[in-house]
Order: structure tokens, then sequence, then C-alpha cells
């Protein structure tokens, strides 16, 4: 819904009579407003357990999510599933986000890996204004976009079943974040040159194969350096700071953008001079890669849950 008009943005902007920055904000409203429902549904899993999270968020959600909380009698199950589980903590919301801001490791995951989700959440959202000014129709931009998706997809599938077997997150998720970088650096240098249809189409798969796979095996690392914190909170955090960072990533890159003054091929629908988006790309690209190197360099944590499973104390 919130990327609903993004791979027709000039077109809806000439429709409606509205420019591409009222356009973009219907994107950013949907990170803002995660924000803040972000921290109380954290606080409503902490608070209330699963079966009652679910219930309320069965109010707005209508038949579909009252079927889901119907099969949940229980907010745990009556034996716990593993060591880990039985050693999972239930303190109290503020706590446990206390330990959660105190665990450097932790917080190193989320604000690089939360750089990396706004990155992604300002590239599907402008993906076609960024075409659309060097040429680029929007059924190519559509069919970007797709490739983006269906090959995130295969790659998570596939990262998440070795990562599974081989209990490898850090190096995983280390691997996955330098090969997106190179991809996102890849996608700022050609995504403004005219005619390389083959190079965008197959830079735009890359992206997503490195970039969504790495974003289920980052979640369970953060499950992982955060143990004992419940996993509602661990996963919850580093998905609120993913929507803080989103919102200034995306105002940053819009805001750099300037209008094009010499004649170009832009097909852009708005009847506005088209935008110069160099300055964003490479400001997106500068940022995926500094949130690598920072990630590769000074992440380093011992996997606790999995101590725990195996009967050994976790470390500190």
């Amino acid at each position: 819904m919130w990327l609903s008009f993004a791979p027709v943005a000039d077109i809806i902007a000439e429709h409606f009579f509205l420019s591409t920055e009222q356009i973009n904000w219907l994107s950013l409203v949907y990170l803002v407003v995660s924000i803040p429902f972000g921290v109380v549904a954290i606080w409503v899993l902490d608070s209330v357990g699963l079966r009652g999270a679910l219930g309320i968020y069965a109010i707005p959600a209508g038949l579909a999510c009252l079927l889901a909380s119907a099969c949940l009698w229980e907010s745990v199950p009556p034996t716990p599933p593993s060591a880990g589980a039985a050693s999972s903590t239930s303190e109290k919301f503020l706590d446990g986000l206390k330990l959660l801001l105190r665990n450097k490791a932790y917080m190193l995951l989320a604000v690089c890996f939360g750089g990396g989700t706004g990155v992604f959440s300002s590239f599907v959202a402008l993906l076609e204004q960024i075409l659309c000014a060097s040429g680029y129709s929007n059924e190519f931009s559509g069919l970007c976009g797709a490739l983006f998706i269906v090959f995130g997809i295969l790659g998570a599938l596939v990262l998440g079943i070795y990562v599974d077997r081989t209990k490898c997150f850090t190096e995983a998720t280390k691997i996955s974040f330098c090969l997106t970088s190179v991809a996102c650096v890849a996608f700022a240098l050609v995504s403004q040159l005219q005619g390389q249809t083959l190079a965008l189409a197959a830079i735009c798969s890359l992206l997503g194969l490195f970039g969504f796979s790495v974003a289920p095996v980052a979640m369970e690392l953060a499950v992982e350096c955060s143990f004992p914190v419940g996993e509602g909170a661990a996963a919850g955090l580093v998905f609120v700071l993913g929507q803080v960072e989103g919102v200034l990533i995306m105002v940053a890159l819009t805001a750099l953008t300037v209008r094009r003054l010499e004649p170009s091929f832009s097909t852009c629908k708005h009847g506005e001079d088209p935008l110069d988006w160099t300055g964003s790309m490479l400001l997106m690209a500068g940022l995926c890669t500094l949130f690598s190197c920072v990630l590769v360099l000074f992440f380093h944590t011992p996997y606790r849950r999995l101590q725990a499973e195996s009967g050994v104390s976790p470390s500190t």
C-alpha cells in the first residue's frame, strides 16, 4: 500500500496536480507512523504475550487476524521448545530495552542493519523517479522493482536454508552486506547513464538477491547477540531503528536533488524539469558502504542463544 504510487510517481503527480515530493510523502508516512507504533508493538508483545498481541491486532485487521488468534490458546507452549526458549527472559518492557541499549554488539548491528533497511526503503520508493530522469520508461522501472523483489525472495530462501544448517549468522550477514554495497555502488553509477537496460536489470536483481537475503539472517543474529532478552523486543527495536533511519535517508536523498537545466532524455511525465539524482545516488552508495564497513570491522558477538541451547553458559 505505502509503495503503491512509487512505480508511477510522475503519472500520479501529473494526474492529481501534485509534486513528486508530495507523492514521496505517501511512502514517508508509512515509515514515520511505524516508528511509534513499532515501539507500542514491542510493549504489547512483552506485556500481554503473543495471544493478547494478536487479539489487539485483530481489531483493525478483521477476520484474518481473528482466525489466527483463535488458533493460539496460550502465550507460550506448555513445554519450552528449546533450552534457549526456557532461558529467555520476560523482563518488563523498559528493562528489556535498557538491556538492549547497553549491548554494544546489538546496537552496532541494529544501527548498521537499520541503515541498510532505510537505504532499501528509499531505493524502492524512489526507483521510478531515478530511472525516468535518465530516460527509462515506467514499465522498465516496474520490471526492475519486480526483479528486485523476486530475486530477494529467492536469495532469502537459499541463504536462510544455508544459515539454518551451518549457523554462520555473522559470516553470512557480513558477506551479504558487502555484496549489497557493491551492487548499490554499481546502481548509483549505471542509473545515471542512458541505454543500460540489461545492466540495470541485472544490478537490481543482484541488489535484491543480496540485500533481501540478509534481512531474516540479521534478525536472527540480533536475537542471538541479545539473548536472553526476548525475541520480540530484540527484533522489534531493529525494525524501529530501520524506520527512523529510512525517514532520514529518504529526506536526505530527495533534498540533494537539483533541477537539470541542460537537455536530457527524461521520460518523466511530470511537468517540472527533470531532477538530477547524481548526488543522491552517491550518498546512497556511500551510506550503504559505510554501514557494511562498520559492520565487518567492528561487529563481533558470541551466539548466546545457541550456547544456552547446547548447555554452555552464554558468553558476555
